[in-house]
């Protein structure tokens, strides 16, 4: 069983947001806060009281992110190389047993999201819990982003991506990995749904 705050969570924001013009994502407002904020707002308030501390993976703009009030860590591998990268940066900094991943650009994701991700990596002794959600063609598809690590896992993550390797699901792979699905009825239908576009992210907001 995972004890609470056990679990140290990482906001995902150090993408070079190429597909909303190349602007910080993490910085853009919905429904009035900045989506990083909101991100490590929603964090902080997940069920089950699993999360103790809060970090932000950045590579630019760093002061802006200080100002959350959580300690912000640009990737130590260079050249934006994905969200890899910021696994790594997290697991190096995580300071307990457990880490969790979530983007800057997702802000529905699940209240719950720790609690079932934790759940299912306990239940079937895996080293990795991935959420999975169904999209809009019925397929359940694997939300690589929303990812529950354990923090040992910082020496194989090393030697992938010092080999160069970059894709998630390549390095998940190599693991003991639970897909935990997201479609219970009255999940939320967008809950992983990512905002690419500034339109995308202002259609989510609250009426």
């Amino acid at each position: 069983m995972i004890k609470p705050l056990e679990i140290t969570a990482l906001v995902l924001a150090g993408g070079r947001g190429s597909r909303m013009g190349g602007v910080d994502k993490g910085l853009q407002n919905f429904n009035g806060l900045p989506l990083a904020l909101h991100t490590l707002m929603r964090l902080q308030t997940q069920q089950g009281g699993l999360i103790g501390e809060v970090m932000v993976n950045a590579n630019r703009n760093l002061a802006a992110y200080e100002a959350f009030g959580a300690p912000v860590w640009p990737d130590t591998l260079a050249d934006y190389a994905g969200p890899l990268a910021g696994f790594l940066t997290g697991l190096e900094r995580c300071e307990t047993p457990y880490l969790m991943t979530v983007p800057c650009d997702t802000p529905l994701f699940p209240p719950d999201l720790a609690a079932r991700l934790a759940e299912a990596l306990v239940r079937e002794n895996a080293e990795i819990a991935m959420a999975a959600a169904r999209e809009e063609d019925g397929q359940l598809r694997a939300q690589p982003v929303f990812c529950l690590l354990r923090t040992e896992l910082l020496e194989s993550l090393v030697k992938f991506t010092h080999a160069g390797g970059r894709k998630i699901d390549r390095w998940t792979g190599q693991h003991n990995t639970v897909i935990v699905p997201f479609d219970r009825p009255g999940d939320e239908p967008k809950a992983f749904f990512n905002a690419n576009t500034l339109a995308e992210l202002h259609s989510l907001e609250s009426p």
